[in-house]
């Protein structure tokens, strides 16, 4: 397994000017868009509000969440709203996962950056143990219902799966707490199966993608 690049005790600025840089690469690196995938929670908004900041061209960058409550847009529980409300005023674009996720779905176009954060069950985006992710998934999201529902967000979710989420230039990682730590540690010495794992051992096989996590 390709051995992620670990960062200790990062502040909010540390990971914003993190993702600046990877981001005016991406931009460097093409004419055209450049995809990004994001994920909601409480940890990744105070960041994004700095990122936002930074001076991109951001008329070029899509941005993608990583997973989303099944609720409206105007909901307070949607991921895709509180990005639409960062990021379309700086002239991102803000796309929306489909909640139709059928076999005919499809993701366009692969990511400069991934951005994942990980759950105490070793949750990744939406994809949660009783969810069974696997690596070889044909479909690029799904609509799922997480076992148990958390109590501060009980909604189903669309989410963006293993494969969709390897087909990326570079994955971050923001890991906050020491029980999360340890299941991401024990994931890397192969001690579990939960989604981590699965993600991690995914991305060993083939062209292994640059891994950073910051904690």
């Amino acid at each position: 397994m390709a051995e992620p690049k670990i960062i200790e005790n990062a502040s909010d600025n540390d990971i914003a000017d993190w993702l600046s840089g990877r981001i005016a690469r991406a931009l460097d690196s093409t004419q055209g868009r450049v995809r990004i995938a994001l994920p909601g929670g409480s940890t990744p908004f105070p960041i994004l509000s700095i990122l936002v900041g930074r001076d991109h061209d951001w008329g070029r960058i899509t941005v993608v969440p990583t997973d989303d409550r099944d609720v409206p847009e105007d909901h307070a529980a949607s991921n895709t709203g509180k990005l639409r409300a960062l990021f379309e005023p700086v002239g991102a674009r803000v796309e929306a996962l489909s909640n139709d996720a059928t076999d005919d779905a499809t993701i366009s176009d692969r990511f400069a950056l991934v951005w994942l954060g990980m759950g105490g069950d070793g949750h990744i985006a939406s994809l949660f143990p009783n969810t069974d992710p696997q690596i070889d998934d044909p479909k690029p999201l799904r609509r799922i219902t997480p076992d148990p529902l958390p109590p501060e967000a009980p909604f189903d979710r669309l989410t963006l799966t293993l494969p969709t989420l390897l087909d990326t230039d570079e994955i971050v990682l923001v890991i906050r707490g020491e029980d999360k730590r340890e299941v991401f540690d024990a994931a890397l010495r192969r001690e579990h199966d939960l989604p981590i794992a699965r993600l991690l051992r995914g991305n060993a096989k083939g062209a292994a993608r640059p891994v950073t996590c910051f904690t």
